[in-house]
């Protein structure tokens, strides 16, 4: 199953978009009979041990037409499209150390992609984070998360836990060993930076907020079943999960064979101070062994459709990468950020996007010396590359798992530059601007620049 098999006949859906914001519109008014001591800030009620939230984030996008070299199977037209979700974020503490978390989520709409008959992405370089592959014309309500976490304190200095999303108020020690398990998102624990990880206030392209060439173990949703040890120290942090797979690329069954097949992450992270400014530096690294397919073998056996004889090439099989992360604050309001990512890219990657090697970095400047200290600035850029392996089986006329299924004919490394302006209209509500600029998007050199223009609104109590 790939990706055009969940993308429809294009209609119009300007219907759904106008009831999505009329619904996220009506949670604001409706929220502000729950406002607190600010004025400015609604919070939903609050009880010792639990923990209760609630997200909305409304995403209209589009891009303008664009000029393609006579194979390119993109139609060039501009289209409009939108994503909508919304999340509820129950906690509760069961006993010392150990915490519940469920989070409900409903979800509807696309990511930016071509209505050619071939249905594909419009670049490797999704411009919306809070996208799925399985898009939807109507909403669907599913868990989107469903875990424990049991956290074993070392005794120590303490630090204070913020109530927070699927966070418990109270205290805990500075070290510490946290065991997760259950239904979450890999991306929840690795990977993270505090200038681009949240799609939903911050960068949205998806080689961007996590690294580009991180295929971590996902459904077509971005969720997975797993277990992770957190062990915590106040200088350093390790960090190792195991997840399951699906059974194959873009599916939302797993794959069951515990341990021989899955995904293990693990990452060290280090906390430092340069010229007194605080940094972290975290160094991640996986491998995923299932059901996968080899770009070489596919070719061999079908060197005019590569996408046809993919499947005859899955068997078990291991492919592996890593990511290189740095944060870093420049000055106070004022931060950096850095990732570059690798992967094998000669197997068949299941989960993410179709980049095995990118580099990108930015800033984020908070609006205090404007005035505005709870507005965002971001510009950053990215450069995706994909193996010879990889660019073999696209120019077969292979599909991935977001791009391809039209022979490539003049490879060009992809490149994304994205700012963003995100406007504090409360303290739960904010509105943003953003922009987009992909060259070589999906790795065709005859292509001009896709410009994209995204709004967005998030909601949280």
């Amino acid at each position: 199953m790939r990706i055009g098999d969940f993308i429809p006949s294009a209609r119009s859906h300007r219907g759904m978009l106008g009831c999505a914001a009329g619904g996220l519109l009506t949670l604001i008014a409706s929220g502000s009979s729950l406002a607190g001591e600010d004025a400015n800030t609604v919070s939903l009620p609050k009880a010792a041990g639990v923990s209760v939230h609630f997200q909305s984030t409304l995403i209209p996008q589009g891009y303008l037409p664009f000029q393609k070299g006579a194979d390119d199977p993109a139609s060039g037209n501009g289209i409009s499209t939108e994503t909508l979700t919304m999340t509820g974020y129950f906690g509760a503490r069961l006993w010392q150390g150990g915490e519940f978390f469920v989070n409900p989520e409903i979800f509807q709409g696309f990511l930016s992609r071509d209505f050619s008959p071939r249905g594909v992405a419009i670049a490797a370089s999704v411009g919306n984070g809070e996208a799925q592959k399985g898009g939807r014309w109507d909403p669907d309500t599913y868990v989107a998360r469903a875990y424990f976490a049991q956290t074993i304190g070392f005794g120590g200095e303490q630090e204070e836990i913020k109530d927070d999303l699927n966070q418990i108020a109270g205290k805990k020690d500075v070290s510490r060993l946290t065991l997760t398990v259950g239904k979450l998102s890999a991306t929840d624990i690795f990977d993270a930076n505090a200038y681009s990880h949240d799609t939903r206030t911050q960068f949205m392209n998806w080689a961007l907020f996590d690294g580009g060439a991180f295929d971590y173990a996902a459904d077509v949703k971005g969720y997975t079943w797993g277990a992770v040890a957190d062990l915590n120290q106040k200088n350093w942090a390790a960090r190792i999960g195991y997840f399951l797979l699906p059974d194959q690329p873009n599916l939302l069954t797993f794959d069951t064979r515990i341990p021989a097949h899955g995904s293990v992450i693990a990452e060290l992270e280090g906390r430092y101070n340069l010229f007194s400014q605080p940094g972290k530096l975290r160094l991640t690294g996986w491998e995923n062994t299932g059901i996968l397919g080899n770009y070489a073998e596919a070719v061999a056996l079908s060197p005019a459709d590569a996408s046809a004889s993919i499947d005859a090439t899955r068997r078990v099989r291991t492919t592996y990468g890593y990511v290189v992360n740095l944060e870093q604050q420049l000055r106070e309001n004022v931060g950096a950020f850095f990732r570059y990512s690798w992967n094998a890219g000669q197997n068949e990657l299941c989960c993410f996007t179709d980049i095995t090697g990118s580099v990108s970095g930015g800033l984020s400047i908070k609006g205090a010396s404007w005035g505005r200290p709870d507005d965002t600035f971001g510009a950053a850029g990215a450069l995706n590359e994909i193996s010879h392996s990889l660019q073999s089986y696209l120019a077969a006329s292979g599909r991935g798992l977001l791009i391809g299924n039209g022979a490539l004919p003049s490879y060009a490394g992809e490149k994304v530059f994205e700012t963003y302006y995100s406007y504090a209209v409360s303290g739960n509500v904010t509105v943003s601007a953003d922009y987009q600029w992909i060259g070589n998007a999906a790795y065709f050199a005859e292509r001009s620049p896709i410009n994209m223009f995204s709004g967005r609104v998030h909601v949280q109590f």
